[in-house]
């Protein structure tokens, strides 16, 4: 595929054509050859593409070795068998893409440039056999002046960009004298070593959750400009920052300030004298102009050029975040002309009207006098408003980004819209465009990252230069988009990389937080505060906030570290612990202001495997399965390092063991498929208990305002901890968080070691909500319990906006149960209240269930659930004739995208219950339709 062109470029072209200052050449399509002379390799090439997609298109992979023929079944399976480690001769080896005779260029040139959104990573640049630049980073932007060398060609110019092998540089980077060195223990490795050497997206050389291809190419889009008069400019990014008057970023913004809107614009060219520019912002839903300027205070710095001007407190309609009110964005058209009234380029922008801060402040006497434990916030505000995070963590949604389509991602947002998920944290590589833009329609917030992890970084000048013009192109272009919440330098580098160092090196310990310090405060935060008034920035991921704030200091931001004081809360936590016996221990939970990363690792389905391995390669163990998972990662480069994995593959199994019927099936496909979806189950029930955990705690003394579990989806199709499989399928897990990211939950808690039992709701709106709890005690038969095993029938409640309240607390022991392992409790909630931003009165409604026993002790009965179809509707209507069906479970088979609108329920006997598919793709005409299975938690071991 190629990327869409923006809108603004769209614009930029149609003004160039009537302006004639300008011809712009896109070197995006076919017209290209990749090659690798020593591998005697030349095939046809894209623009943007990767190598291993252009040799996959040509037929030369897809099998474990280049010579081997492939079937069009094979080319078209993604990640197929063990490629992650049959096809490293291809990263490892340099590679040339060659453009064929550039046409068209025109012939009274002043000057000609090329500019380069993306060449991952080592490149060197040649047009008519001239070399004219190097890249050495894959999130940069990259210009060449080209006219001298243009102007040498005797035939139509040819364009050549040489890729070096990135794995090989970074090791001989790593060899060089002068490179940094750090203990082994500290840097994390996957697979490929010395990642943290070179600006690449980490996790191509390999992560936990996904495989180490290494890519190279040019993976974003590129131009080749000239300009035809000397007074003539190319727009190659832009800044717009929206923020409220006197807004600093680490400080709460006053909502009554009027809105600063700051136009900054980059550009290739030269401008006259006393340039002009002109603004005008109209709304996208119903096109009224919000404003309209001729700016005077227009500004020139470089190759920068710049104005502002303000817009009335309460004029534009505000942007807010899914279920917290309307995404109202705004087109923005910027207008930059000459002094004779010129037009030198145009620039639109779709953009929004929010404050988003990130509060790490200390907690206030007011939050004291309101139960709130001593310490230091840690939790988002929008519009000036506190409000509940709910997410999970978005990976690179594939290894090789020019085959992300548009497509692909709203499907994958609409999951999330679907999953109830109003913020997602966004890492691996810097998003394009188009994601940001999904998410501004869609109401999601991205937490954004600078890419690192896992890892001590360099800080040497020429490394730091580098990074410098990373992280300012990246906070420019992104900036105008409303769903951007946060910069973070990088993950897991507080709570664990300085850790680690200290503990290999604790003489040396100084030294790392000092070069840590250098990286992530005393260069990267003044950029981001430079380029953008509107962004909260945290060095890291996870941490413990910061003492105090002085951006005229060597080090501007103090982080707390270790300086904490007990009975106090300060930090955001994460947490992964894969000793599946404490996986339902409330106790052994981080207790902080914000959870931003936890989780444990699951199998993805049956149908997910078929698009990879092969049949006869489809059980728990085979090597193939079992390499697959880089749970726990080889550490290296082996291709036979089944140790590491297979202690992953021992915790899944351990894990449904402990808590869940084992399968037992004949036939070996279904016994694979039932274990699959047996850790599937583990997981989700562990990740509910967490969720439900940190949301209740939105009411306790830690006032704990931020729920994000690793992770959103896959990259590939292998065991990891997503919720979303790669090729869009839902696992058990996003449809239970799903359901306990609803506005208001009833949450069961049983404390298996006391034996203590409490109900609670909880509620994310901002007013408070009144309702009432019904207790229904049965057998497994779905017969009642006699006077309700002592429990009351209900219990009303009233719960406070963002907060939680007890309806029920007993010891089990109290309770009049003949038999626990044949007892289940059926909680039902009703509620009215108001959602945020709303007028009018809505009612919710939830469901929970709650037993005293694990599943595997449960007393299960053949439900004999009778499955009905309504195929134009796409609807299912179900019924349990003879028992409680537990982890009900519809099941859609392959060639169809989409998701049912609750799955994974208790069905009691008696009810009737209609679940909805929606359609996001459809490969089999409606056909799947007839292939929609369902089965329970009894069908687990079952033939």
């Amino acid at each position: 595929m190629r990327w869409n062109l923006e809108p603004w470029l769209a614009a930029l072209l149609a003004t160039v054509k009537l302006g004639r200052a300008q011809h712009v050449v896109d070197l995006a399509g076919d017209g290209w050859m990749v090659s690798s002379d020593a591998l005697n390799i030349s095939v046809p090439g894209r623009l943007p593409s990767q190598v291993h997609l252009d040799l996959l298109a040509a037929k030369v992979i897809a099998s474990s070795k280049p010579s081997t023929p492939v079937t069009d079944v094979e080319r078209n399976r993604r990640y197929y068998g063990l490629n992650d480690f049959h096809q490293r001769w291809i990263c490892n080896s340099n590679w040339t893409y060659t453009s064929h005779p550039l046409q068209n260029l025109s012939s009274n040139a002043k000057s000609s440039w090329l500019v380069f959104n993306g060449l991952d990573t080592f490149t060197t640049i040649e047009i008519c056999g001239r070399t004219v630049g190097t890249t050495d980073n894959q999130f940069r932007q990259y210009t060449f002046d080209i006219s001298q060398a243009l102007s040498t060609c005797k035939d139509a110019p040819t364009l050549r960009m040489n890729f070096g092998s990135a794995p090989k540089i970074a090791d001989a980077i790593a060899r060089e004298p002068n490179s940094e060195k750090w203990p082994e223990s500290t840097q994390m490795v996957y697979e490929f070593p010395n990642r943290w050497f070179i600006r690449k997206e980490q996790s191509d050389f390999g992560w936990d959750w996904g495989p180490a291809f290494a890519p190279a190419g040019p993976w974003r889009d590129a131009y080749l400009v000239q300009f035809t008069r000397n007074e003539s400019i190319f727009v190659v990014n832009t800044d717009l920052d929206i923020y409220r008057q006197g807004q600093i970023n680490y400080l709460t913004p006053n909502q009554s300030q009027p809105w600063v809107v700051n136009a900054s614009i980059d550009f290739i060219g030269s401008l006259p004298k006393n340039p002009a520019m002109s603004i005008k912002l109209t709304e996208v839903e119903t096109g009224e102009t919000l404003h309209t300027e001729e700016l005077g205070n227009v500004s020139t710095c470089g190759q920068t050029i710049t104005a502002s001007f303000t817009v009335s407190p309460d004029s534009p309609k505000l942007w807010w975040p899914l279920g917290l009110g309307r995404q109202s964005l705004y087109n923005a058209s910027i207008l930059i002309q000459g002094s004779n009234g010129t037009t030198l380029a145009q620039v639109e922008k779709r953009t929004g009207f929010r404050t988003i801060f990130l509060n790490q402040l200390n907690i206030t006497d007011e939050q004291l006098a309101q139960g709130i434990a001593p310490g230091a916030n840690w939790h988002f505000e929008v519009n000036g408003k506190e409000f509940y995070a709910k997410g999970s963590n978005f990976i690179p949604p594939d290894a090789f980004w020019p085959r992300v389509t548009e497509e692909r991602m709203r499907q994958l947002f609409d999951a999330v819209v679907a999953g109830n998920q109003n913020i997602v944290w966004a890492s691996g590589a810097y998003l394009p465009d188009f994601i940001y833009d999904i998410a501004d329609e869609k109401g999601v917030f991205l937490w954004s990252e600078f890419e690192f992890g896992d890892a001590l970084y360099p800080t040497n000048q020429d490394f730091l230069e580098n990074v410098v013009a990373e992280v300012t192109y990246n906070v420019r272009r992104v900036n105008h988009h409303p769903s951007l919440a946060l910069w973070a330098g990088g993950n897991e580098l507080e709570s664990l990389e300085l850790p680690l160092a200290k503990a290999a090196s604790p003489q040396n310990y100084s030294f790392y937080v000092g070069q840590y310090e250098k990286l992530f405060i005393s260069t990267i935060l003044p950029l981001v505060y430079e380029n953008s008034r509107s962004i909260s920035y945290t060095p890291s991921s996870t941490n413990n906030g910061y003492l105090h704030v002085n951006l005229s200091a060597s080090v501007p931001m103090v982080e707390r570290y270790d300086n904490m004081t007990s009975g106090h809360y300060y930090a955001d936590t994460d947490h992964y612990n894969y000793d599946s016996s404490a996986a339902f221990d409330f106790g052994t939970y981080p207790v902080g202001r914000f959870a931003n990363e936890f989780g444990y690792h699951s199998m993805p389905s049956l149908q997910t495997w078929q698009q990879a391995v092969d049949p006869e390669d489809l059980h728990f163990n085979s090597s193939t399965v079992v390499l697959r998972n880089h749970h726990y990662p080889p550490g290296g480069t082996e291709t036979d390092n089944l140790a590491n994995p297979l202690k992953g593959m021992g915790e899944m199994t351990i894990a449904v063991e402990r808590y869940y019927p084992i399968p037992h099936k004949n036939d070996s496909l279904e016994q694979f498929c039932a274990w699959c979806h047996a850790t599937q189950l583990f997981q989700a029930d562990m990740y509910k208990s967490e969720i439900i955990f940190y949301r209740r705690g939105s009411g306790l003394p830690e006032r704990q305002l931020g729920s994000l579990y690793w992770q959103l989806e896959d990259i590939w199709q292998a065991p990891t901890w997503a919720g979303i499989e790669y090729d869009g399928r839902w696992k058990v897990l996003h449809y239970v968080a799903r359901d306990v990211y609803q506005p208001i939950i009833v949450s069961s808690f049983w404390n298996y070691t006391t034996g203590d039992l409490s109900v609670w709701v909880t509620s994310d709106l901002w007013e408070q909500a009144k309702g009432t709890v019904n207790f229904t005690w049965v057998d497994m038969s779905g017969k009642p319990i006699a006077k309700n095993a002592g429990t009351p029938q209900s219990q009303p409640f009233t719960v406070g906006g963002l907060n939680t309240t007890k309806v029920y607390e007993t010891k089990a022991s109290k309770l009049e149960i003949p038999d626990p392992q044949n007892a289940i409790l059926i909680l039902s909630m009703s509620a009215k209240g108001r959602m945020p931003n709303t007028q009018n009165t809505t009612t919710f409604t939830h469901r929970e269930k709650a037993t005293l026993v694990w599943p595997n002790q449960i007393a299960l009965v053949d439900p004999k659930i009778e499955l009905k179809h309504d195929s134009p509707n796409n609807t299912f209507v179900l019924e349990a004739r003879n028992g409680i069906a537990l982890y009900t479970w519809l099941d859609h088979p392959a060639g169809v995208v989409g998701f049912f609108d609750d799955n994974a329920f208790t069905l009691v006997p008696g009810e009737r219950k209609t679940v909805h598919f929606t359609v996001q793709k459809d490969d089999t005409g409606g056909k799947w339709r007839e292939s929609v299975t369902v089965r329970s938690l009894w069908d687990q071991t079952t033939d």
